[in-house]
């Protein structure tokens, strides 16, 4: 059951379309002027899950309490919230201050008050200069920033982004989202958004909440989602990771070890379980200390292996190595100088070590 404090609370909501089942048992806690984030692949129910907030969706079971009130019966136009889809849907025969101030104008406000509201809107987002151009006349960043103004221009409760920032280029896309959150937190606005770019979410969300098969599978900040997967799919899901497959063979409260076919691992922290039961050992690939000399001074999660990949990706390489019983990890270093120091080449056979902190035992 979803604390029931949250501005925005779902309780155990359910959507099926005949025999299949998009959501299955939703319930989140979301609070207000948050910008809370639905994090999965494609399928895995959260565009359906923000259709049932948005009320394109009607729930089969289950409850939306937003504020105190429950609106899953009520009709999108009665909702205090409005959506942003991600292909902005901006009328190319109006000018921009026009498609801001168009849904103002439908709600039959006085002419003065649409206008002060829509300069606002445009200052807001920095397009005042652009008034009266017309959306083909934008870039994508600013034809996006007018659908965010059009968004906010009504004031809602609640803001719904659908993949707000899939039709933008990289670069782009990663200048946008700090101008999104900037923009967002200035009007304090509850922010739900839908992504199935990791980083997106990462960056944007003040919570995230992973999502599989219609079910929830973990909710938490960014920081508490990459450090301390509850599952193996968690994870996998959110940035690179190696699972080391093996059972464990110590149980103390403050720690454990799991023993793998590479050789036992020393981990820093408990786990509730019993000996000899089946466990993944999750380690990032930033937290792996590779060298061809061996170590001085390191006493457990040593192993050698050979160097079979090696890839140049900037700010860092990519190391694939294969271990001892044959299985591949990836390790990642950090270029902190401009000259390639680093002795390492195809084929060398290298030590790899982490400390006891930084692997996470997974029993699901």
């Amino acid at each position: 059951m979803a604390e029931s404090t949250g501005y925005l609370v779902t309780e155990k909501l359910v959507k099926r379309f005949d025999d299949a089942t998009a959501v299955d048992e939703v319930s989140l806690s979301i609070g207000k002027g948050e910008i809370f984030a639905l994090l999965g692949s494609s399928g895995c129910g959260k565009s359906t899950l923000l259709r049932m907030l948005a009320g394109f969706e009607k729930p089969t079971s289950g409850c939306i309490l937003l504020g105190g009130q429950d609106v899953a019966s009520m009709p999108p136009y009665e909702r205090p919230v409005n959506m942003m889809f991600q292909s902005y849907a901006l009328f190319p025969h109006l000018s921009i201050w026009e498609n801001v101030a168009f849904g103002l104008k439908r709600e039959g406000l006085p002419k003065a008050e649409v206008k002060q509201r829509t300069d606002e809107m445009l200052a807001l987002v920095q397009l005042t200069p652009f008034a009266q151009r017309k959306p083909h006349q934008l870039s994508g960043g600013q034809q996006q920033r007018v659908a965010l103004a059009r968004s906010l221009a009504k004031r809602p409760k609640m803001l719904l982004l659908d993949e707000p920032l899939g039709a933008l280029d990289k670069k782009l896309r990663e200048q946008t989202q700090f101008e999104l959150v900037n923009i967002i937190e200035k009007v304090g606005v509850t922010v739900v958004m839908v992504t199935h770019d990791q980083e997106e979410a990462m960056t944007m969300a003040s919570r995230i909440a992973i999502m599989s098969k219609g079910r929830v599978l973990q909710v938490g900040t960014p920081e508490e989602i990459y450090e301390h997967p509850a599952n193996r799919f968690v994870a996998d899901f959110i940035g690179n990771v190696n699972l080391f497959e093996g059972k464990l063979s110590q149980d103390e409260p403050n720690r454990c070890a799991v023993l793998t076919a590479i050789g036992e691992m020393q981990v820093g922290h408990g786990v509730p379980g019993h000996l000899n039961m089946p466990v993944a050992l999750a380690v990032r690939p930033e937290k792996i200390e590779i060298s061809k000399q061996r170590p001085e001074g390191v006493s457990v999660n040593l192993f050698t292996g050979v160097v079979k990949e090696i890839a140049y990706f900037g700010s860092y390489n990519t190391y694939i190595v294969q271990a001892s019983d044959g299985s591949k990890l990836k390790i990642t270093e950090a270029n902190t100088s401009r000259q390639d120091l680093s002795d390492i080449t195809w084929e060398d056979t290298v030590y790899f070590w982490w400390s006891d902190v930084a692997g996470v035992v997974l029993r699901d």
